[in-house]
C-alpha cells in the first residue's frame, strides 16, 4: 500500500447543508476522491461533518478542511474547526471557479464543486486561517444590521412616498 502524503476535506457550504467530499493524496501523487456526504449547515451538523471526517482518514488531525468563502454562511464551521484547532482553510470563491474551470467537469453540482474544492486542497500548499479577534466579528455583525436597518428605512420612505402620491391623486 502507497504511502498517502495529504488528506483534505473539501466542503461546498450552502446556508442549510455542507456538501463534503473526501481526498488523498499518495506518494505517487495521484489524487483519489474516496467519500462523500451531506450534512447540515448546524453545530450538529458540523460535529457529525468532523467525526465523519475522523473516521475515514489516516490521520485525522492532519486532514484539511477547505471551503469557499459563501457570505456568511461558512462562518460557523470555519469557527467551530478552529476551536477544534484542525487545519482549517478559506478560498475566495474566483479561486475556485477558476480552478474548477481547468477540470473536465460538465456540470455544476454541489458534489462536483465539493469535488474540486478537495482537489484545489490536495494540490496546493495552502495557508491556515486563523479567525479574527473577537471584536472584529462583533463589529461586523453590526456593520451587517446597520446596512439592514438602512435598507429597511429605504424601503418604508419608498412605501411612505407612494402612499403619499396616492392620496394626492384621489
Amino acid at each position: 500500500m502507497e504511502k498517502i502524503l495529504k488528506e483534505a476535506v473539501g466542503i461546498d457550504v450552502a446556508q442549510n447543508e455542507l456538501v463534503a467530499t473526501l481526498g488523498r493524496m499518495n506518494e505517487c501523487l495521484d489524487i483519489e476522491l474516496f467519500a462523500f456526504k451531506v450534512f447540515a449547515n448546524s453545530k450538529k451538523g458540523i460535529n457529525n461533518l468532523v467525526s465523519w471526517a475522523s473516521g475515514q482518514c489516516s490521520k485525522p488531525k492532519d486532514v484539511r478542511y477547505v471551503m469557499e468563502a459563501t457570505g456568511v454562511y461558512h462562518e460557523d464551521l470555519a469557527y467551530a474547526l478552529s476551536t477544534l484547532d484542525l487545519p482549517t482553510s478559506i478560498i475566495l470563491p474566483n479561486k475556485i471557479s477558476n480552478y474548477a474551470r481547468t477540470l473536465d467537469v460538465k456540470t455544476v453540482t454541489d458534489k462536483t464543486a465539493s469535488q474540486a474544492i478537495a482537489r484545489f486542497g490536495l494540490e496546493r500548499k495552502l495557508d491556515n486561517w486563523n479567525p479574527p479577534k473577537a471584536i472584529y466579528r462583533e463589529l461586523k455583525q453590526l456593520t451587517r444590521e446597520r446596512d439592514q436597518i438602512v435598507e429597511q428605512r429605504a424601503m418604508v420612505k419608498i412605501k411612505d412616498m407612494q402612499k403619499k402620491r396616492k392620496q394626492c391623486q384621489t
